[in-house]
Parts: C-alpha cells; sequence; structure tokens
C-alpha cells in the first residue's frame, strides 16, 4: 500500500462527508440587531419554541432570537434540553459569533448542533521521532464517536478562551502533556466540517496542529474521556483509516498532514 493519501479513496469519501447539506430543511437563525446568520434550526422545531413562549420570532424564510441575546440563547438551551432534542448538558459555554468572527453571546455546548452553530476546535497531531503517529481511542461512552479512533488530542474552543490557551488545555486533559514538552509544534491547516449529526447541523472549523513526542514520552489520559494510545507507522495508520476507524475529523486531519508530508515514513 503507498503512503501518500493524494488518491486515497478513504480520503475523497471523507471529504465527501464532510461538505453534505442538512437532512431536513433549516431555516437561518438570525440575532436581533445583528444582520448576519449565527447558525440555522429546523422550522418545525422554531414553530413549537415560538408556541411555547421561548424568545423566538418569524422573520419572512428566518427566525430571529430576541434581545437580549444571552438570556434568551439560555431559555431556548434549557428548553431544548428539557425537551430531550440536545444530547446531556454539559454545563460549557461555547461562543456564538458573527460572519466576522466577533463574539455576540453564548452558548451551552450541547444544543450548538441543534441551532447550526458553528463551533471551533483545536487538534493536535502527535508523531514519534521515527515517524509513527500517536492516535487516541476514543472511551467507549462518549456521546460522539464511542471507541473510534481519533488525533492524539482534540476538543472544542470554549468561550473566552483562544486557540492556544484550548490546545493547552486539551493537551493537559487527554493526553497529559504539557505543550513545552513536545518539539515543533507549529499550525498545520484548518479543516472545515460541514454535515449532519444526530443532534442537528454540525459547522465546525479546526485548526490542526503538529509536533513531535519525544521518545520517552507517552500521552496518559487525565479526564476519563481516552480509553487508550497507540502508535501506528505508515502502512498500519493507512489500513486504519481505509478501513473507516477513525472519525471523520481524524480522517480530514491526518489525510491532510499525509498529503502534506508532515507524517508518515521517514
Amino acid at each position: 500500500m503507498g503512503t501518500g493519501a493524494e488518491a486515497s479513496g478513504w480520503l475523497q469519501e471523507a471529504r465527501r462527508a464532510a461538505c453534505a447539506a442538512p437532512v431536513s430543511p433549516r431555516a437561518t437563525l438570525l440575532l436581533s440587531g445583528h444582520p448576519g446568520p449565527i447558525g440555522s434550526i429546523e422550522p418545525a422545531l422554531a414553530e413549537r419554541l415560538a408556541a411555547a413562549g421561548l424568545p423566538l420570532a418569524r422573520s419572512d424564510d428566518a427566525w430571529i432570537v430576541a434581545a437580549p441575546a444571552q438570556a434568551s440563547l439560555a431559555a431556548i438551551a434549557r428548553r431544548l434540553h428539557d425537551e430531550r432534542v440536545c444530547s446531556r448538558w454539559r454545563d460549557e459555554l461555547l461562543p456564538v459569533r458573527d460572519a466576522s468572527g466577533r463574539p455576540l453571546a453564548s452558548i451551552e455546548r450541547s444544543v450548538a448542533r441543534a441551532l447550526g452553530i458553528k463551533t471551533f476546535a483545536a487538534h493536535l497531531v502527535g508523531s514519534t521521532p521515527e515517524g509513527e503517529v500517536w492516535l487516541q481511542q476514543r472511551a467507549f461512552d462518549k456521546a460522539t464517536d464511542p471507541g473510534a479512533w481519533d488525533t492524539l488530542v482534540g476538543g472544542l474552543i470554549g468561550c473566552d478562551e483562544s486557540t492556544d490557551l484550548a490546545l493547552a488545555r486539551e493537551t493537559r486533559e487527554e493526553a497529559g502533556l504539557d505543550l513545552g514538552q513536545l518539539e515543533g509544534l507549529a499550525h498545520a491547516g484548518r479543516i472545515a466540517v460541514r454535515r449532519p449529526v444526530s443532534d442537528g447541523y454540525m459547522v465546525e472549523d479546526i485548526e490542526v496542529f503538529h509536533a513531535v513526542v519525544p521518545a520517552g514520552i507517552e500521552p496518559v489520559n487525565q479526564d476519563g474521556e481516552v480509553e487508550r494510545f497507540e502508535r501506528l507507522d505508515g502502512p498500519a495508520l493507512h489500513e486504519r483509516l481505509a478501513a473507516g476507524a477513525c472519525t471523520l475529523e481524524a480522517t480530514l486531519i491526518l489525510g491532510l498532514l499525509l498529503e502534506r508530508g508532515l507524517i508518515g515514513p521517514r
């Protein structure tokens, strides 16, 4: 099996899956006083929320969240949780941004997909000095992709958190590593994912980083969200990717780095 990713069927398929329209039609979601969309919502869900007295109103083909934005989004999030529209309540706030990236409000993490709100993530691909690649197996009790293989570290960027801070936090929590222990840490690209998921529509921009984990240092999970870690050489990595054993996001990220020659045989 070749080591390049350029013509790999699994990468082509992953890229198609990462740019998919919603299964059901969705209406634009707006914040009162702001012209650009912040997300999208299924019309039937919006009608139900509005009928229940939530601060949401129709405007032509869009739905507008009433001011004040923070209180209104919090009320809508709680209702979605009570109706079991979203996954388990995380008590974590994610930023709600306009098209320019300016923060407008925040939203409970578990309802972001139901409201089609863009999320932002940071992933770290770690390799050994010999060119093997570290993967983590996600815990089997994870709500999303349980037991699937993922990059060494990956997670969402929280409200009032920079990309660098989020990457450092996730690296400590998931792998028990400090960024200062790693060699050659560098930004390696950005991945965009637009696809339907079980709890709504996923719109996510992922900042991708790569670093070398020095010899003698191994990742150790700290937060209970990782089943185990494994390092793979080039052929084994391709085999796992081709088998569909990795998350879609990890497949896209690893495929990108393989294409660019940032990981793989030395």
